[in-house]
């Protein structure tokens, strides 16, 4: 499979928006139902895209998934620090993965950070049960930085995102 990593058109938005949710909510990454307002923030890329970089991976016309890159510490980042970038909202269609589609996202997320002035890290959160990604992010050398852990729900104890960072 041919992937190509590119800006998002603002005509994929729903579909990201689609595969973002279904990847989150259907797929068992978080357990909340379909009126959460969590679940609104996923389908929402026409919000992330106008304050953060919306990336998208496609092969033959269709896009497979995506991600959201902030450059620096902003309105759309949750857990970065002055110099570091983060990624956010990493995900990939069911049928599409094991592919490379999400690895080719965050090596592209990287390739942007490394350009980025004064950027010396690049940061992000996941799900415990993210089992995949987490291997995709060891692999490309992030590393767990336990310190940084850290809930975003503080009315649900049982919903602590774990931290990886990568020092470029």
């Amino acid at each position: 499979m041919d992937i190509r990593i590119r800006p998002i058109d603002p005509t994929e938005h729903s579909t990201l928006g689609e595969i973002t949710a279904h990847a989150y909510l259907h797929d068992g990454l978080l357990d909340f139902g379909e009126s959460d307002a969590y679940l609104h923030e996923l389908r929402d890329v026409t919000k992330r895209a106008a304050t953060a970089q919306v990336l998208v991976a496609t092969a033959d016309g269709r896009v497979l998934g995506g991600v959201t890159f902030v450059p620096a510490p902003g309105p759309m980042s949750d857990i970065a620090r002055p110099g570091e970038a983060e990624i956010r909202m990493l995900a990939v269609a069911k049928e599409a993965r094991g592919r490379g589609a999400g690895e080719a996202l965050v090596r592209a997320c990287v390739d942007r950070a490394r350009a980025t002035d004064g950027c010396t890290g690049i940061v992000l959160s996941t799900q415990r049960t993210m089992h995949s990604a987490h291997r995709v992010y060891e692999r490309l050398g992030f590393t767990r930085t336990p310190d940084r852990d850290w809930n975003p729900l503080p009315e649900l104890d049982d919903i602590t995102l774990l931290t990886y960072k990568l020092t470029l």
